[in-house]
């Protein structure tokens, strides 16, 4: 039978797709594509009802759990939804609500593309938090949704016991550098937005997740005693009082026609918004109404997500491009026939490296489907192979370095293939832009079309030789006006006192971030003992890992850093931390802070912790130095109990800070 061989077919396609998501954070099917093969599954199995079974993608709630994390079994199921993809299917969902309760209103949720979080908090704390999973289990993720600052982690009032459902995800800033620092690290990208937040929430490190720079949108109250909401839009009011961020694009609306107009009008607004959606999610208000609607088993009656058309184009990719970083790493890009794409004309987008350039075998002269991964990178998605010639070429990496004309090497682990060229002029241009950028030196009006006429003037060869820039020279330059090279010339005044960390975060180091640098100005005080530390005292100091370590020691063995801090240091730039730096007593301890705390929150006793030279710690264990204990200590006083763990008061821990005031 053609139909039963097909469903079969669509199942072991979507499971596929769904283990690449789920489990990998490697997808391959485009959103768009698995829509419509799903869609398609609903169909036969409508048409034909015995291909129906209890193991269909269709009656699939969530997810995969991953063995990895522990696994929490959800108070009530978190329940998918049934999607739309047009105005006559909300058209359709309409008439079927008003057949039960006529006089329903609507509200309007904008759909964030992101991973469903469950949060639960009991005295007003949060004790866990955990993923969706297949709807009636999920992973216990607690430690790394800690790390998002948007979640409260203390309610500001409420009942005792809360149950809240929103969404996890990465807003686009923080999507497009990501994906920025993995290209020039070498490191396979994240295909969007919500892959990236659902990658960086399975990380088995929450230090790891806390550098994604997660946010959360608060959006149903699953349990919450005694509140006793009518509506929806009451729901939503309530979590803001609360303390959580509530997206504020939603509308209660009367008729289906407006929420129709609603969903047209954020399907053209979306791309002006910070982060990334993928439709409008349309729920009955009245909670009176949607328990007269009720359930079907997989999803509720009262409510439909409409998702917006894929925004793919077709164009032709003309040529490639290798463009090197300021860590050498070699990034082909696409050069395309100009097309419009998600509000914007597009003529390049990424093809990350070359193992992407081979699983989709693209090659030049080829059409391709393109469009904006998180609606902010243009990214080609696949070829269109039935639109061949026979005149398209194969791309193959270079293997010399396009700039310098080194060698380049693929060294194993990595997807990117780097120039080895010390000397090489596109990596010293990446790397004064990275030198000068907001994080780092932060030198207004420094930007890479400056610094490339800078270089071309011969002015500058490396970052150091701004500090010797002269006006008259500058006035010189092309198109560098005298106000211009006045301005650029104070902001370099002025980067001389950025302070320790910037600069070294400003250095460029393979692995170490803006928080390496902070972890780093903190632990050594000035750039002197920092250059001379040894190998070891890198490797002990906590958030710096062996590989980081061995990457900054051998950075500060070679000559040209050498040389190149000399030139800093004799231009007047601050090699110094410039805080107050706290006498370092809880060097190499391990501490657990726990409980309700009154004098300060948990967070800023973690804090005082770690700029004392210690580590706050999540859990009690052998290594423990002591535990700090507030009111309502649970789990992990016990444990250190059993231990025999030493246990500090809050003013005992105030009396070793020396903080009789507690300040």
């Amino acid at each position: 039978m053609e139909g039963r061989q097909r469903a079969l077919d669509l199942r072991v396609r979507i499971e596929k797709a769904n283990e690449e998501y789920y489990l990998q954070d490697r997808p391959s099917l485009p959103d768009a594509e698995y829509d419509r093969l799903l869609q398609e599954l609903c169909e036969l199995e409508k048409q034909y009802p015995e291909l129906q079974s209890p193991d269909s993608p269709t009656q699939r709630v969530g997810g995969y759990v991953a063995k990895e994390f522990s696994k929490v079994q959800h108070t009530q199921p978190l329940l998918s939804l049934d999607n739309a993809f047009q105005a006559e299917d909300l058209r359709d969902f309409d008439a079927r609500v008003r057949s039960v309760a006529p006089d329903a209103r609507y509200i309007a949720e904008l759909k964030i593309d992101g991973l469903t979080l469950a949060l639960t908090y009991e005295n007003g704390l949060l004790i866990r938090a955990a993923t969706r999973g297949d709807g009636e289990t999920g992973e216990e993720i607690t430690a790394n949704v800690k790390t998002i600052a948007s979640i409260p982690l203390r309610l500001k009032a409420g009942p005792l016991k809360l149950d809240v459902r929103g969404e996890g995800y990465m807003p686009k800033a923080s999507f497009a550098r990501l994906n920025q620092e993995r290209e020039e690290e070498g490191l396979r990208v994240f295909a969007n937005p919500r892959n990236a937040a659902a990658g960086s929430l399975r990380q088995l490190d929450s230090r790891e997740t806390a550098k994604r720079k997660l946010d959360y949108f608060a959006y149903q109250v699953l349990e919450a005693e005694g509140q006793g909401l009518k509506t929806q839009e009451e729901s939503l009011r309530f979590l803001g009082r609360l303390g959580f961020v509530v997206n504020p694009e939603y509308q209660v609306l009367a008729t289906i026609e407006e929420v129709i107009v609603y969903c047209e009008k954020m399907a053209q607004e979306r791309h002006q918004l910070p982060y990334d959606i993928d439709g409008v999610v349309i729920k009955v208000n009245e909670a009176e109404h949607q328990r007269e609607l009720g359930f079907t088993s997989k999803s509720p009656r009262w409510a439909i997500a409409y998702k917006f058309p894929a925004e793919q184009v077709e164009t032709v990719l003309r040529d490639v491009f290798v463009r090197v970083g300021r860590t050498g790493v070699l990034t082909p890009t696409a050069i395309l026939t100009p097309v419009f794409v998600a509000g914007s004309t597009v003529s390049r987008a990424t093809l990350h490296n070359e193992d992407y350039i081979a699983e989709k075998d693209i090659r030049i002269g080829d059409t391709v489907l393109v469009e904006k991964a998180g609606d902010i990178i243009p990214e080609v998605i696949k070829t269109i192979p039935e639109k061949r010639t026979g005149r398209e070429v194969l791309f193959r990496m270079p293997e010399h370095c396009p700039e310098c004309g080194g060698a380049v090497v693929r060294e194993e682990g990595e997807a990117a293939r780097r120039c080895t060229g010390i000397s090489c002029p596109a990596r010293q241009r990446e790397a004064i832009i990275h030198f000068a950028s907001r994080d780092a030196m932060n030198i207004d009006r420094l930007g890479p079309a400056v610094v490339q006429r800078l270089l071309e003037a011969e002015l500058i060869h490396d970052a150091a030789d701004l500090y010797s820039l002269r006006q008259e020279e500058l006035v010189q330059a092309e198109r560098l006006a005298e106000k211009s090279a006045a301005h650029l010339l104070q902001a370099i005044e002025e980067s001389k006192q950025r302070g320790l960390a910037p600069l070294i975060f400003a250095l460029g180091i393979r692995h170490a971030g803006e928080k390496a640098g902070k972890i780093l100005a903190k632990t050594f005080g000035t750039m002197e003992k920092l250059q001379t530390a040894s190998l070891e005292e890198l490797q002990i100091i906590p958030d710096i890992g062996p590989v980081m370590a061995a990457s900054i020691f051998n950075f500060f063995q070679q000559e040209g850093t050498t040389d190149f801090l000399r030139r800093l240091r004799q231009a007047g730039v601050t090699m110094q931390a410039t805080e107050a730096r706290q006498p370092q007593i809880f060097a190499g301890l391990s501490i657990v802070v726990t409980g309700v705390l009154t004098r300060w929150n948990r967070q800023e006793a973690e804090a005082m912790i770690e700029e004392r030279g210690g580590k706050a710690a999540g859990s009690v264990s052998k290594k423990t130095a002591f535990v700090v204990v507030g009111e309502n200590a649970g789990s992990k006083l016990a444990k250190a109990g059993e231990l025999g763990i030493k246990v500090l008061t809050e003013e005992e821990f105030m009396a070793m800070l020396g903080a009789e005031d507690g300040s």
